[in-house]
């Protein structure tokens, strides 16, 4: 569910942690942090924050954003990819958090995740390329070999609807000549 200030407000109480605060308190945990496990856990709490949009602004102030594509390069430790793509794709439908990820030099990262063996990181890289492919940077999403990894997912649908129904959205909004 969306929150707002009305909601936060209730949800957290008079003494509670506001939402900033809170967030920053998971990104000093993620950066102290020794082990993976650790890790892999507060990058999923960060990746569900992601989606709501009351959050865009502290996950740009706290540089959540940039969070999530450095655990784009943490293979081998796949479940830190997927998490930091699921984030990315969470909060990249904001033109905002899509033009930071483009800045920062996360597209080649998002689709580096296409081939990825984890369903879920596919599924991620599939949406966040949805959001992020405009036309400042079309040119660099639409290549042919990424095209054609996207026409293979959506002619696949036996293998995994999920695959095949997000790459047709995206031919479908992205590639005029399919219409």
């Amino acid at each position: 569910m969306f929150t707002n200030n009305q909601r936060q407000e209730e949800r957290t109480g008079k003494y509670g942690t506001p939402r900033v605060q809170y967030l920053q308190e998971l990104v000093s945990r993620f950066q102290n942090a020794s082990d993976e496990e650790t890790k892999e856990q507060i990058v999923a709490n960060l990746a569900n924050f992601a989606y709501d949009p009351y959050n865009y602004t502290f996950l740009r102030q706290l540089n959540v954003i940039e969070l999530f594509l450095d655990c784009m390069t943490e293979e081998p430790n796949e479940r830190l990819v997927e998490f930091g793509v699921g984030g990315i794709c969470n909060c990249c439908a904001d033109p905002a958090n899509a033009a930071l990820v483009t800045q920062s030099g996360g597209i080649p990262l998002v689709i580096q995740c296409l081939s990825s063996p984890v369903r879920n990181t596919v599924n991620y890289s599939l949406g966040a390329l949805y959001y992020l492919c405009n036309a400042s940077n079309k040119k660099e999403i639409l290549k042919p070999e990424v095209v054609d990894v996207i026409k293979r997912y959506a002619a696949a649908g036996e293998v995994s609807v999920s695959f095949s129904n997000l790459a047709q959205a995206f031919l479908d909004k992205h590639i005029s000549d399919l219409k």
